[in-house]
């Protein structure tokens, strides 16, 4: 199972998840300057990233909202990185964050998991319940795709929903739960299902509770870096089991050297495990 896959890749590299969330402003001016186009220069910057980091990282997890704000070049940039990450022998987050239902989810599924934008997981968004879930199962019967879905996320304003009160528990915790019963089926040999959580590192004490709930839930956990998550708050999360992935985005790819970027976020999240 690729649950399993990334699993194993965290336990030989550590929990690291880069962010390849590309925007003009990030891309340097021997980049930038070349006489090429958009297409070009986005590929560019991103294999030089994927190029000095494969080796180090657990996963890629790619932002297609920085792709298609440049069109028909900005996706094809996306196809061209999400196709070099595997080709390195990486595994690939697309953050898409689709919500929809029926046989729209079903359109999203296949974009996603088949085709020119295929990826070993997807972000996806379970406001509209299940029927916003079930349309993706059928690719999860072979085992080597999956989901994350938003359960507790990092921005501020999370709360303004997450955080409500419902049957003497707040509405994260809820979805949670169901995240764990969606996923009940597609549980792999080290105990992880493929249907997964987005927690935020913001809040290391919900996804410590989250965890000691629902114990066959992996993480995708964003928020590392520039939006204030340290790698001290998932020492409680980790020290018992490496049970999800840490994301950071502008912290590695705006980095004078990504490779030391990397480096030095893995020690900041491990030192406090040894």
């Amino acid at each position: 199972m690729i649950i399993d896959r990334l699993y194993e890749e965290v336990l030989k590299k550590g929990p690291i998840c880069v962010g390849i969330d590309t925007r003009i402003e990030y891309i340097p001016n021997d980049i930038l300057n070349d006489e090429t186009t958009i297409e070009e220069k986005i590929f560019k910057f991103n294999k030089r990233i994927i190029d000095e980091t494969h080796d180090l990282v657990a996963c890629y997890k790619v932002q297609i909202a920085c792709y298609e704000a440049f069109g028909i070049d900005g996706l094809k940039a996306y196809s061209k990185t999400l196709k070099y990450i595997k080709e390195k022998g990486n595994i690939v987050i697309g953050d898409i964050k689709r919500g929809d239902i029926s046989s729209t989810a079903k359109m999203y599924a296949k974009a996603h998991f088949e085709g020119d934008f295929e990826v070993d997981f997807i972000t996806v968004n379970p406001y509209m319940g299940y029927d916003a879930i079930s349309p993706y199962c059928e690719y999860l019967e072979k085992g080597n795709k999956g989901l994350f879905v938003l359960a507790k996320t990092s921005n501020e304003s999370s709360k303004d929903f997450q955080e409500l009160e419902v049957d003497d528990e707040p509405l994260y915790m809820k979805v949670s739960k169901e995240i764990e019963k969606w996923g009940e089926k597609y549980v792999g040999k080290n105990g992880f299902s493929l249907i997964g959580s987005v927690v935020g590192c913001t809040n290391p004490k919900e996804i410590v509770d989250i965890s000691n709930t629902c114990k066959n839930t992996f993480f995708l956990i964003p928020g590392y870096g520039a939006q204030g998550g340290k790698g001290k708050g998932l020492s409680a999360l980790f020290k018992n089991n490496m049970c999800g992935v840490v994301n950071s985005s502008r912290g590695i790819i705006t980095s004078y050297n990504p490779r030391e970027a990397v480096l030095e976020m893995k020690e900041d999240i491990l030192k406090w495990l040894r």
